[in-house]
């Protein structure tokens, strides 16, 4: 799931337009949980495999119909939206950018490259979410909610009126999305689109231009767009992101969690980092991250190559994992069969980018003082 050649448009992009939650900020696996919280006050079960199918990217006034009449609550959906939009707000304060977003952003600014956000979510909302992310609000062009144009996704009215307040015809803009409605949306509104799915919205593939599994895969001079500047030869250093509680045990794998304790699906590909034992010795590793093919439980699996040591530094113990450098995507099957000469190559790269200012500066930081901390352990295939 990577751009390529064939997913080349035919005209140049002058203007992106962004979806927020999913695709920029890792709200949804923060919130998550708060359903179930929520319901279990009225004596009701959670069906989440409903819900992460059904409600992805439905507006706020239409979730809120749609939980009421699924389980029969005695509220309205205004009553509903009263009740539980206080446990939303107090979980957006936790909510991060997701891999990558920050980079491009960033890099459209500085090329003079307008960009607008266009969300389901109430414009209040959106303010409240964005509103401790440095510099998010001053980078966009135009941020437009449900409550400002006729009618949400997967009707085409945000990117329609995105797209007219930028200046731009809907030919030159680019959408970047992670759900099924929002892929919708754009193709509604005559828009080439990137989707960059979580694992349960698969659906997007075949409705988007490209599919990503994170924005650092994202490739802006496919699409007419000034190339990123800031690889180092192989690697790319990225936004440290820190695990936690990782029991190396074989090769079982971890089952994705709620809330701060949640990777994000979005964290997924060749990464190197530090991991840090029980005895609070430091190992420099090269980590894969996938997902596990074989379950009909969607579980994440790590593969961690030891760059500095063996499989006996880390083997039976609890460790913690600081990941500061990127070197590319992966598909399940480049995992599978990954050799060791290749295996050996990406050690390379990243034993010799950990010596770099931009990388060995995270090396001297307190491991994990901001951890994304995944409490339910995970096991790892492990390489040395």
């Amino acid at each position: 799931m990577s751009c390529c050649e064939s997913c080349k448009p035919k005209t140049k992009i002058l203007a992106v337009i962004f979806d927020l939650d999913g695709t920029l900020l890792d709200t949804e696996s923060l919130t998550k949980g708060l359903l179930k919280e929520f319901l279990a006050k009225y004596g009701k079960e959670v069906d989440m495999e409903k819900e992460d199918k059904k409600r992805m990217g439905m507006t706020q006034k239409e979730s809120a119909a749609g939980i009421v009449k699924d389980y029969d609550l005695p509220l309205t959906p205004d009553q509903y939206i009263k009740e539980i939009t206080p446990m939303y707000r107090q979980k957006w304060q936790q909510a991060k950018p997701l891999p990558g977003a920050n980079r491009l952003m960033k890099h459209l600014h500085k090329h003079g490259v307008p960009f607008a956000l266009a969300s389901n979510s109430l414009r209040e909302y959106i303010d409240a979410k964005i509103s401790l992310q440095r510099g998010w609000k001053e980078y966009f062009s135009v941020i437009l909610g449900s409550d400002q144009v006729k009618a949400g996704k997967p009707s085409p009215y945000l990117f329609e009126e995105a797209a007219k307040r930028m200046g731009v015809n809907a030919d030159h803009c680019l959408v970047i999305e992670d759900s099924l409605v929002g892929v919708r949306a754009a193709n509604a509104a005559k828009m080439k689109v990137v989707a960059v799915p979580s694992h349960s919205e698969a659906d997007c593939y075949s409705l988007a231009d490209s599919v990503l599994h994170s924005l650092l895969e994202f490739q802006p001079e496919l699409w007419g767009l000034p190339p990123f500047e800031d690889w180092v030869d192989n690697a790319l250093p990225i936004e440290p992101i820190h695990v936690s509680n990782v029991t190396v045990n074989g090769s079982v794998c971890e089952v994705i969690g709620n809330g701060p304790s949640a990777l994000p699906d979005q964290v997924f590909g060749l990464y190197f980092g530090w991991a840090k034992v029980d005895t609070h010795e430091s190992f420099k590793v090269v980590v894969c991250i996938g997902w596990d093919q074989c379950s009909c439980i969607a579980k994440r699996k790590f593969h961690i190559c030891i760059i500095d040591g063996n499989i006996d530094c880390i083997s039976g113990q609890r460790i913690q994992l600081q990941l500061v450098g990127y070197i590319r995507g992966l598909n399940n099957k480049d995992i599978a069969s990954m050799t060791v000469e290749v295996l050996e190559e990406y050690k390379s790269i990243a034993n010799a980018s950990m010596d770099l200012t931009m990388f060995v500066h995270h090396s001297c930081e307190p491991l994990f003082s901001e951890a994304c901390s995944v409490e339910d352990s995970f096991g790892c295939d492990l390489k040395d």
